[in-house]
């Protein structure tokens, strides 16, 4: 018998909404990230990008559990000396909640050319509202 390689022209894609308001962003960030690189398919391939597109809702409605609004940093360095800069999650949720999910699941994805490919397809929005109706995404209801 011999082992099903999936072929990135033969992939199958789908959409999904996920509405994250009210949920952890590591738990819902992980689900995600598993879903863009194809883990829920049985022809899941680890060097082809056979995940399907993500549309997260309601990114700032997000909850971070226990301390990690104030004791949680997101640290930038600019690889000049002293050129760190830390910012609370508190901050980051209410200026940029799009830049926080995405990099939650950007670190949960494979380096290099084919975790790029899989970001893109993630689309993260502030409100309730996105442009891809016309994609027909199914509602996706996380477990947590």
């Amino acid at each position: 018998m011999k082992s099903y390689i999936a072929k990135a022209s033969e992939v199958q894609r789908k959409w999904y909404v996920v509405d994250a308001a009210g949920k952890p962003l590591g738990r819902v960030a992980s689900q995600v990230a598993s879903i863009l690189r194809g883990k829920n398919k049985p022809t899941f391939t680890t060097n082809v990008d056979c995940g399907d597109f993500v549309i997260i809702i309601n990114s700032e409605k997000v909850v971070l559990t226990g301390k990690k609004l104030d004791q949680k940093l997101m640290r930038k360095h600019s690889f000049y000396p002293g050129g760190l800069k830390e910012t609370p999650y508190r901050e980051v949720l209410i200026r940029k909640p799009e830049f926080a999910f995405e990099e939650a699941v950007r670190r949960m994805l494979p380096t290099g050319v084919l975790g790029r490919k899989m970001l893109t397809k993630l689309k993260v929005y502030r409100g309730a509202d996105h442009g891809h109706a016309a994609q027909n995404p199914e509602v996706l209801e996380l477990k947590y």
